[in-house]
């Protein structure tokens, strides 16, 4: 079960206008399951997007790429689960794009204007033929209502979907926020199989959608971690469809700007630590918070150290509070010159070491009540600065064995 997490409420997610969803069964690999979605976007949006770094990426990554760099205007979305069309070659390359090519035929608008996404099992060729016989169905059910089933549509071991909304004041306009989000394993983003789409009405200029999309990425999706895994087909994707009744942001950092920005990154937040929520097998959420740091980079550094160490999360499995497990990971996170005596370790309210060493009012009983929440808070204190750095994980399980040993079956 999700760590604190339950289904969306369909009547609780906001319609953006200028976005119509449609979702269809298209047996892509599995009968009678959401599987095939198509987002129809009004011409005139903004679309940016930010795509795995891992160097084997996916067929879909690589003509989203294209696509986006190509900038005629994208007008449509295409995305099918059960299937990631990775480590597939250029058979995979030519499946997406006539995938690209038969939606743009029946919209009647060009394939670089659509952005193609997939998910699922690897090394398996697209069924392309599937996916066309199904796009029918889906632009059938577009409506502006559906990000509802669209969460749904997108899920692969996701045990519950993932959709927020959020509507702000911007230059005394209100202004929609919606987005869906897919993933519960082989998560470490580094922009995991993760999916996210991001949709508002604010009018911005064109030119700030991309860093917009980075920005979202960076305090949200880039800050979780389920199981190290960097995966061959993230994407995350912002739309803005220019329909609010403001004057358009020109800069981020302007007011209106950062009043965007600042609901844009609640939204992108949660849909995030939702994925977190529900990884494979979670049954704790864990926030890693890394402070006292010389810079971002190596608190950053350090707090995936933590965040990524099996033995750190199976202790939290177990609620045993083996924590020379987490000063062991803080110290090989590779820091060269980190002064372990002036490391200071916290479970939630509960000082565990300091100054390198065992706090001496520290007692084991205190440590285990923390690690029985099913939300706990690692604060480490690294004495070497003023930066910090947060982020977000869960423990292992024996269940994120049995799914992933299971999955292709």
């Amino acid at each position: 079960m999700p760590v604190n997490l339950s289904a969306p409420d369909p009547a609780a997610l906001f319609a953006v206008p200028g976005v119509r969803i449609g979702v269809a069964e298209a047996g892509v690999r599995k009968a009678n399951r959401k599987d095939l979605t198509v987002v129809l976007i009004d011409e005139g949006s903004a679309v940016g997007g930010v795509f795995t770094q891992n160097r084997f990426c996916a067929a879909p990554v690589q003509v989203c790429r294209d696509h986006l760099a190509a900038n005629h205007g994208i007008r449509a979305m295409v995305i099918n689960t059960g299937n990631a069309n990775a480590g597939t070659g250029e058979d995979g390359l030519m499946r997406t794009r006539s995938t690209c090519i038969a939606l743009a035929r029946k919209l009647e608008i060009s394939p670089e204007q659509i952005l193609p996404f997939s998910t699922g099992v690897i090394m398996e060729p697209l069924p392309v033929d599937r996916i066309e016989a199904g796009l029918p169905a889906a632009l059938a059910d577009a409506r502006e209502d559906n990000w509802a089933r669209a969460a749904e549509g997108i899920m692969t071991t996701d045990t519950i979907p993932k959709a927020f909304s959020q509507r702000v004041q911007v230059g005394g306009a209100t202004v929609t926020i919606t987005g869906i989000s897919k993933g519960a394993g082989m998560i470490r983003p580094n922009m995991a199989t993760m999916l996210g789409f991001l949709a508002t009405d604010a009018k911005i200029d064109p030119s700030l959608i991309q860093p917009l999309a980075k920005q979202l990425a960076d305090a949200s999706f880039n800050r979780v971690t389920i199981d190290g895994d960097t995966s061959t087909n993230d994407s995350f994707v912002v739309i803005a469809t220019q329909k609010a009744a403001h004057a358009a942001i020109t800069s981020l950092d302007s007011a209106d700007g950062k009043a965007l920005v600042a609901a844009m990154q609640e939204v992108a937040r949660k849909l995030a630590q939702a994925i977190v929520r529900d990884g494979e097998g979670a049954t704790k959420f864990i926030t890693v918070q890394v402070e006292g740091g010389k810079d971002a980079a190596e608190c950053r550094q350090v707090a995936y150290a933590v965040a990524h160490s099996p033995l750190v999360k199976t202790a939290f499995y177990a609620s045993d509070p083996n924590l020379g497990r987490i000063l062991a990971a803080v110290g090989y996170a590779g820091i060269a010159d980190l002064d372990q005596t002036g490391i200071d370790l916290f479970l939630d309210d509960v000082h565990v070491a300091v100054k390198g060493g065992r706090n001496p009012s520290y007692r084991e009983e205190d440590g285990q009540r923390v690690m029985k929440q099913s939300e706990i808070t690692v604060r480490i204190g690294l004495g070497r600065g003023k930066a910090s750095e947060t982020v977000w994980t869960c423990d292992f399980s024996h269940e994120y064995v049995t799914i992933n040993a299971d999955y292709r079956s």
